[in-house]
């Protein structure tokens, strides 16, 4: 982009030169020869056409880089959105198997004891199914933030793409 502004620069420097020639082929009273006037008049014009072709690029381009900071922006809120998701699932889970092992060792302490019983059974196998659920949907929330990730990395390529070939 600093490319572009130097030429710019240079570009306008050129238009003012060629003003300033005109100028004094003017002030001479009309001394000066026709076709290098009309000559200097196309110069003129020419670079015109090209600063305005280069102020349109530039313009372009500083419209593409806040579109492409707010992708940004917004992919970063998802991903913490994500990750939010699966630190949450992951707490869930974490919660799940504490709640399994001490069912588990309630189990065993019953089991030594030599006294069946049944509701411990019953509410381990209840733990170990809501830790089973718990893994899926800490599972499925890693899942959904690498993919948003991936997602983002790859409207990344696509736009340097996009943005390589405009140039």
């Amino acid at each position: 982009m600093s490319q572009i502004e130097e030429l710019q620069q240079r570009i306008t420097a050129a238009m003012d030169r060629i003003g300033q020639g005109l100028e004094l082929v003017a002030g001479k009273g009309g001394g000066a020869d026709p076709a290098e006037t009309a000559a200097l008049r196309e110069a003129l014009e020419e670079e015109q056409l090209a600063n305005q072709q280069l102020q349109e690029r530039v313009r372009n381009l500083s419209e593409r880089r806040q579109v492409d900071h707010a992708a940004a922006e917004k992919a970063e809120s998802d991903l913490k959105a994500a990750l939010s998701r699966f630190d949450g699932e992951l707490q869930a889970l974490r919660k799940a198997n504490q709640l399994l092992r001490d069912n588990n060792q309630a189990l065993r302490e019953a089991n030594e004891a030599g006294v069946a019983e049944p509701h411990l059974i019953n509410k381990a196998m209840l733990a170990e199914l809501e830790g089973l659920r718990a893994a899926r949907a800490a599972d499925q929330a890693e899942t959904g933030a690498v993919m948003a990730e991936l997602e983002r990395l790859i409207g990344n390529a696509q736009d340097a793409q996009n943005a390589q070939e405009d140039a």
